[in-house]
């Protein structure tokens, strides 16, 4: 089936939107905090025996972020009549400024306070859901299966590309700290990740199935609006890439854990600011492998103190809900949305502002009946 033909726009909508997506397009902070030398600080703090923080550098921008959030501000927001239109743009220029903002200050000390704003810190129920989870024992109903290089992840991804008739470009990066990362329509592979063959599969779903998708169907939509993403909406699409992971029977127990370090390592970012100390408190309080703990510390750590990834167990809390109780849920694939934005995204879908979403996460599709063990977990989480 072919996808939709964009609807046409208002040509004042389009024009206010043409800008505001040649503006902030570009705005990258996940490449942006990307170290350039991972591995060599990586290899010397395993030498050093731990004994000293890893010293990141990233690209150099040389973004005016005063002259540009002078030009999102001075958009003529005020022609755009409809008024959830108009609040979607206001919204979205207002955390394109906060972005900005941790642009500016990438490298620094000052970076930690502009992610806390923007993405904010762990609540007690986050850290008491993390921790739930740690405590847990093994779930023997887990199954791993094989172990993986990079080669045989992307021949896993590219069945379901072709299953699905996504569009994508693939490319192999030895310097990501993550396992894989979708922008836009390309998807990037760490070229020395290795991983179980259900990780792997759980990365298809996580990676294809909503970051990819949603990328696909942003692109389809008649505005920009929905490429460029909601405020935060990394809550609704990391919990949506966990979900998928979870409906398609690839979420495994160490998996959740994994997510669970992660708010413990922002909790400890923020208490002690100090990289050796993070990565200790995994290593010695959770007996996490040394590299594990390390990939863990260092994606908190990047860019100056990186909290998002508390963000991921959050989310996965959150859309579970939303799962069983949202009638319009498919529409937060419309695009890079938010669930806060659901119900004024669906009256734009219905004025036909917006266009429903043409790809729809396969695990949505045809959900794979869990375990009793992770039924239980997911219950206990919300």
């Amino acid at each position: 089936m072919q996808p939709p033909a964009p609807h046409q726009a208002d040509p004042t909508i389009s024009a206010i939107d043409t800008e505001l997506h040649t503006l902030v397009s570009k705005i990258n902070i996940l490449d942006a905090v990307k170290p350039l030398n991972f591995l060599d600080e990586k290899d010397t703090f395993f030498a050093n025996n731990f004994s000293s923080s890893p010293a990141f550098v990233y690209k150099t921008n040389n973004i005016d972020t005063f002259a540009l959030k002078r030009k999102l501000y001075n958009l003529p927001l005020e022609n755009i009549k409809d008024e959830d239109l108009y609040t979607l743009y206001q919204a979205v220029i207002d955390s394109y400024a906060d972005k900005v903002d941790q642009y500016k200050s990438i490298g620094s000390n000052e970076f930690l306070y502009d992610s806390l704003r923007y993405y904010g810190e762990p609540s007690e129920k986050d850290i008491h859901n993390a921790q739930f989870i740690l405590h847990l024992p093994t779930n023997p109903n887990d199954k791993t299966g094989e172990l993986v290089d990079a080669q045989g992840i992307v021949k896993i991804l590219a069945a379901m590309v072709k299953q699905e008739n996504y569009s994508w470009e693939m490319k192999l990066d030895e310097t990501m700290v993550a396992n894989a990362l979708v922008s836009g329509t390309t998807v990037r592979i760490n070229s020395n990740a290795k991983m179980y063959e259900t990780d792997a599969h759980a990365l298809a779903h996580h990676e294809l199935g909503v970051h990819l998708a949603t990328s696909l169907n942003g692109s389809m939509q008649p505005l920009n609006i929905l490429s460029l993403g909601c405020p935060v909406s990394t809550t609704t699409q990391e919990g949506m890439a966990i979900l998928s992971e979870y409906l398609s029977g690839n979420l495994t127990l160490q998996r959740l854990k994994t997510l669970a370090l992660r708010v413990i390592a922002v909790k400890s970012l923020i208490e002690d600011k100090n990289f050796r100390t993070t990565f200790l408190i995994l290593k010695e309080t959770y007996k996490v492998s040394d590299a594990l703990a390390y990939t863990i510390t260092a994606r908190v750590y990047r860019g100056g103190g990186y909290t998002k990834d508390y963000l991921y167990l959050k989310g996965f809390s959150a859309i579970l809900s939303a799962y069983e109780h949202e009638k319009d849920f498919n529409n937060l694939l419309a695009g890079k949305t938010s669930l806060e934005f659901l119900p004024l995204i669906t009256r734009l879908i219905d004025k036909g502002l917006l266009i429903a979403p043409h790809f729809i996460t396969p695990a949505f599709k045809n959900p794979v009946k869990s375990d009793a063990v992770n039924t239980f977990i997911t219950q206990a989480i919300r």
